[in-house]
């Protein structure tokens, strides 16, 4: 991250790309796994961490979570003055835009932040501050009530949004690693290599759990192979019921079916 005073943002302008509809798998991912949590929530409020050049995924969160929780609402943050300004006229009732950067500068704490490829110009080195930086930001656990506390969810994805990386992270740290993809797309499930968030993308080499974890996923899914027959979905879904053996699978055939996997991070998290 870039040094700067106190009362600037923190953080460092994004190439800002950004289309419409590039983030549905991680909205619609976000809106089953962390509806209940919005919906217990008595003033829920969801921030679009560096939407980019133009306001198209925050107007979309804001449409996606109220399907699950409808008191949510979204913040759109930019570290780009302009980008901020050009997004005012989408403002509307639940959906706001604000100037800043990793600070995060909504009022409380927010339920739900999203940074969606933001850190892919940082370097490995850096993330692990700025994701703890986020995580403090989050509605702290609450064991009275079961609430594990805001959601910091963080990745990267394809220009259309046909494969996307993410990292869940709640106020305690890391929880999951989830891989989504438009399975008519894939080739194999390797592919996915190349959209791993900052904090593993260099950590794709031998020796490494993520290393293991993509080979053993490439191996299932060529002895599943007979099933696409059925279709990529049944191939899939016969794929990822092979690596529950060995890996600690987090969801379920629902969310399979979605063409995702959610395993859990201590088992995919770099080496010391």
């Amino acid at each position: 991250m870039s040094t700067r005073a106190a009362s600037r943002p923190v953080g460092t302008v994004t190439r800002g790309t950004t289309n419409p509809n590039r983030l549905r798998r991680m909205d619609r991912w976000i809106a089953a796994v962390h509806g209940a949590e919005l919906r217990r929530t008595a003033d829920p409020v969801a921030v679009d961490l560096g939407y980019g050049a133009a306001p198209w995924t925050a107007v979309e969160l804001l449409q996606r979570l109220r399907t699950a929780a409808p008191r949510t609402r979204v913040v759109g943050v930019e570290i780009e003055p302009a980008r901020v300004a050009a997004a005012q006229p989408y403002a509307r009732e639940g959906l706001t835009f604000r100037h800043g950067g990793f600070e995060v500068p909504v009022p409380g704490r927010p339920s739900l932040i999203r940074a969606a490829n933001v850190l892919r110009q940082y370097e490995e080195s850096e993330v692990a501050a700025v994701w703890e930086r986020l995580c403090a930001r989050l509605t702290p656990a609450d064991p009275a009530t079961g609430s594990r506390g805001g959601l910091l969810v963080e990745g990267t994805c394809d220009e259309i949004g046909r494969r996307h990386v993410w990292v869940a992270l709640g106020p305690e740290g890391p929880r999951t690693v989830t891989f989504a993809t438009r399975l008519g797309s894939l080739d194999h499930p390797s592919d996915l290599a190349e959209r791993l968030p900052k904090a593993l993308i260099h950590r794709n080499v031998r020796g490494e759990p993520v290393h293991a974890f993509l080979r053993d996923f490439d191996r299932a899914w060529a002895a599943a192979a007979p099933y696409a027959s059925y279709g990529a979905r049944q191939r899939w879904i016969r794929t990822v019921r092979r690596l529950t053996a060995d890996w600690p699978v987090t969801d379920g055939p629902a969310r399979w079916r979605q063409g995702e996997v959610t395993v859990a991070w201590g088992a995919l998290a770099p080496r010391a």
